[in-house]
């Protein structure tokens, strides 16, 4: 074969090749989970949702414990029904599902606090109000249900 023609083919490619690569998805940027109901999706971590288009869950009973719970320790900022608030995110929200947030994330948040990485609120502090492992893990509970009836997964 010809080398100009070797060079034209190796070109063809290269630009197919870049073609692709901008076509597609990156994998390192985070994309919306589409998903109907309340939740908020894409790059929007800032607003509250409005109360009234939260969907409201029958708990389980560790949920409704965390549901109380959350309320003493958490909805100050992150809001009634983790709707979110002006000094919070809103955590019913694809940025919060599982698959990104593991619930053990959660859990490290409210002990240790966290630096500000996916909202404009400032880091968050370590909870002030002594919560058990119990505790935490039943506030997980009632966020994953909160989120699943949103629409979150």
């Amino acid at each position: 074969m010809k080398p100009r023609y070797m060079i034209a083919i190796l070109l063809v490619l290269a630009a197919a090749v870049a073609v692709w690569f901008l076509a597609s998805p990156s994998q390192t940027t985070q994309t919306a989970v589409p998903v109907t109901g309340a939740m908020h999706s894409g790059a929007d971590t800032q607003a509250a949702l409005p109360e009234d288009q939260v969907i409201l869950p029958e708990l389980s009973a560790e949920a409704a414990m965390g549901r109380t719970a959350f309320g003493a320790a958490c909805a100050s900022c992150h809001g009634v029904n983790a709707a979110g608030t002006d000094s919070g995110p809103p955590l019913i929200h694809s940025l919060y599902r599982a698959g990104h947030h593991p619930d053990q994330s959660f859990v490290n948040a409210a002990r240790q606090g966290v630096r500000a990485h996916h909202w404009r609120f400032g880091d968050m502090p370590p909870v002030q109000v002594a919560l058990s492992d119990a505790e935490l893990a039943s506030i997980v509970s009632y966020v994953r249900e909160m989120q699943q009836a949103n629409g979150v997964n």
